[in-house]
């Protein structure tokens, strides 16, 4: 039996090596990070099918995860407009869902290795084409990227809803109610020359964003500094880019996260990848051909929710739209459902 190795435990790699131990292959999986641990995240899952959830068994890891119905969207000089979700999201901590699922890994068996760093080049090359090996490390980063994601929890703050999407100038940023009575405040911003360290750069970047309101609440609330976390350097996609070897995850496609699909995509691409990985497990395909229909699985399962994130990422952005965005939505015009689809 061919054993598989999976470089990165976040959703995509843990989510796929406890479903590969459950059908008795041999799995390790290596970690830069360690676990629990803080990561840049919405941490509310949406679009995440039963199905999924049953294929991967994930029912124990998110066991307490809160169910969100509805979202209220915060536009520049409105009231909150509040839309009922045409499926329920969940709300649960990185922090703990990723710690959940190493657990679960290691108690069926497979070898995790934290704080172990994997030498790969992202462009593909010969060595990102091993067989058996699996890239599911996370974000690809472009040196070029003008985008900074910040988060951070917070407790003791008043939600309009479970939800609140609130639109600044060049930014975005969620709110979604998580375990603990707290509140996860995570964006996306255009970066600023903004010289403020921990917490209280996302609260200068809020203001410099034209969203006073939501820095003053969340300033007047208590925050957990320890749950601060940044990445910048990051890129969207609008396909799953062509790539040698097998990735998964944010390494095979990130989606902008507006969504609140890119948890359900990493669990999503780990499903589509496992009956493929167990045919080569088993000797029944070579890697090359596993590797292959795992991308056409992956550009199938995405191309539509890419093609239309990407479309719309602008227009949240950049407030000649998000006038608009308000008018339809005070009218009631704005097609949430269908827009809702197309993303998920």
């Amino acid at each position: 039996m061919q054993a598989i190795e999976i470089v990165g435990g976040g959703l995509a790699g843990l989510s796929l090596g406890i479903a590969l131990r459950r059908h008795g292959i041999p799995v390790t999986l290596h970690e830069a990070g360690h676990y629990p641990r803080h990561r840049v995240c919405g941490e509310f899952i949406a679009g995440l099918s039963p199905a999924t959830i049953a294929r991967l068994q994930l029912n124990e890891a998110l066991t307490g995860a809160l169910v969100h119905r509805d979202v209220a969207w915060h536009l520049p000089g409105e009231a909150p407009f509040v839309q009922r979700l045409p499926a329920p999201a969940l709300g649960l901590s990185r922090h703990l869902l990723d710690l959940r699922l190493a657990d679960q890994f290691i108690a069926l068996g497979g070898e995790l290795h934290t704080r172990a760093r994997i030498s790969d080049d992202p462009d593909g090359s010969p060595e990102a084409s091993i067989p058996g090996r699996v890239h599911a490390y996370g974000r690809r980063r472009e040196s070029r990227s003008r985008w900074l994601g910040l988060k951070v929890h917070v407790r003791d703050l008043t939600l309009v809803r479970e939800l609140e999407l609130h639109l600044g100038e060049d930014c975005y940023v969620g709110l979604s109610r998580i375990e603990n009575d707290e509140v996860n405040v995570c964006g996306l911003f255009q970066r600023r020359a903004i010289s403020e360290r921990g917490a209280t750069i996302l609260l200068a970047y809020l203001r410099a964003a034209g969203l006073k309101d939501l820095a003053d609440r969340i300033e007047g609330a208590t925050v957990d500094e320890g749950s601060f976390c940044a990445v910048a350097a990051v890129e969207f996609d609008r396909e799953v880019p062509v790539a040698q070897g097998m990735r998964l995850g944010d390494a095979a496609a990130m989606i902008p996260p507006f969504t609140g699909n890119g948890m359900a995509m990493a669990f999503q691409s780990a499903e589509s990848a496992l009956n493929p990985l167990l045919d080569f497990a088993h000797g029944k395909t070579a890697w090359e051909a596993t590797c292959a229909a795992t991308q056409a699985a992956l550009r199938a399962r995405f191309r539509l929710r890419l093609a239309s994130s990407g479309a719309l990422h602008p227009i949240l952005l950049q407030a000649r739209w998000q006038r608009w965005l308000a008018r339809l939505a005070r009218a009631r015009l704005l097609p949430f459902r269908a827009l809702y689809a197309a993303l998920h």
